[in-house]
């Protein structure tokens, strides 16, 4: 009986390790800091966004292609294969700051719709997810309401 409550706890930590990188706050948190770098207000999060995120990420399991679910709200994606945290992902896309250009409000030297719906000065409430696909990778989500990168538009 002992070794099966230890088993269990050994499980149950486990599980609340790999989660304890993914609070809402996880999420927040980096998405924050880099727009106070900017100068823009800061997030707060959103259970529907949040549920929308989930279900979309959970869609994923099955094939963990990086592809956009193209609804309502913005939205980023990332994914990886071994562990990544909330903190991971948004990294991942502040990371395309350098290729935005301000001056033409265009990317530069690659990527940066991730960054600027990171920074999007209009987009008030955030609502993130993941999830672990059926190969081992993990799939990340985040949905941005209103939704930013709307062409013709400045994010700042």
């Amino acid at each position: 009986m002992r070794s099966l409550y230890l088993l269990l706890l050994t499980i149950f930590s486990m599980c609340c390790i790999s989660l304890a990188h993914y609070s809402p706050q996880d999420f927040l948190d980096p998405h924050n800091e880099a727009r106070a770098e900017v100068g823009v207000g800061p997030l707060s999060w959103n259970d529907t966004l949040e549920a929308y995120a989930q279900n979309y990420a959970n869609s994923r399991i099955q094939d963990c292609n990086l592809v956009h679910s193209y609804g309502p709200y913005g939205e980023n994606v990332a994914e990886v294969y071994g562990e990544m945290t909330a903190t991971d992902a948004v990294k991942l896309w502040v990371a395309e700051k350098p290729n935005y250009d301000h001056n033409s409000n265009s990317c530069v030297n690659g990527a940066c719709l991730h960054y600027t719906q990171v920074i999007w000065r209009d987009t008030v409430h955030l609502g993130c997810a993941r999830a672990v696909c059926n190969n081992g990778w993990i799939f990340v989500i985040c949905s941005y309401d209103p939704p930013g990168n709307i062409e013709g538009q400045r994010p700042l």
